[in-house]
């Protein structure tokens, strides 16, 4: 369980998130008859929000439920009270989240987190198929990806992408059972004749030749923004830097920056 954040006069919510993807937030006082729970996308329109309504529950405690069965566009839904007050988080209980196997159909991941001034936010993915990253080696000039593919079948001609603009590199793509799939990636071929500046390569699954590209991302457990939890080697090659990073949205990259070593001289 994660130990509550805020303070101050606002309703306070104990959030559990389960499984499926459905999440009850306990809210500490009675509601107020009609009283609703309403969940917000942080920069989307009037009908980017979801009305949960307020029972009674334990003690003086309202409930509120967001089932699994409803679904919310990716994105960060920020929590408020019916007249417009911010919530803040109380306990949260993300222990179901950890080692998810979800069942075939859409991936709904949902976390409850709090936001760097204390408010209740709920971040939410919703993917079909959906590639997960699992375990990132960092070895002799490449990283190696391993992972699971769901809602899609690897088969002949599978590859990863790494992708900039409009530049693509591919490299082959090991299955093994269970939608397994695993991949290396020299940072040099990204490198290319040099690196003048910061770029980010996207990753991504090919599951077969001719099948649309999935994007590469770790969601499937209790961390809302693993940018500075999962942090790996950087490589020093000839007038660059390599790391595999993850972006605030938990998708996967590699990340180029000049490096210390000087690189081929430029005409």
């Amino acid at each position: 369980m994660t130990a509550p954040t805020g303070g101050g006069s606002a309703r306070r919510a104990d959030c559990i998130a389960d499984a499926a993807g459905g999440v009850t937030f306990d809210i500490a006082g009675p509601g107020a008859p009609d009283a609703s729970l309403v969940l917000r996308r942080r920069g989307g329109g009037t009908a980017d929000a979801v009305r949960l309504p307020l029972t009674p529950a334990r003690g003086s405690h309202s409930r509120a439920v967001l089932p699994s069965t409803v679904e919310l566009a990716e994105g960060h839904w920020d929590a408020y009270t019916d007249d417009g007050s911010a919530v803040v988080p109380g306990i949260r209980d993300l222990r179901a989240l950890v080692g998810r196997a979800p069942q075939a159909g859409r991936i709904k991941a949902r976390v409850p987190y709090p936001t760097a001034d204390g408010r209740l936010a709920v971040r939410c993915w919703l993917r079909h198929p959906h590639a997960e990253a699992g375990d990132i080696g960092v070895a002799r000039g490449a990283c190696t990806i391993e992972g699971v593919l769901y809602g899609a079948v690897l088969g002949a001609g599978a590859v990863g992408e790494a992708r900039l603009g409009g530049a693509v590199h591919r490299v082959p793509a090991a299955a093994g059972g269970g939608g397994r799939f695993a991949l290396t990636l020299p940072y040099a071929t990204l490198a290319g004749p040099g690196v003048d500046g910061e770029r980010s390569w996207t990753l991504w699954l090919r599951p077969s030749e001719g099948a649309e590209p999935v994007r590469i991302s770790r969601i499937l457990d209790d961390l809302w923004d693993r940018r500075s939890v999962f942090v790996y080697p950087a490589h020093e090659g000839t007038g660059y830097r390599a790391a595999p990073c993850y972006t605030a949205g938990n998708d996967l990259c590699v990340r180029l920056t000049p490096g210390t070593r000087p690189g081929p001289r430029r005409a």
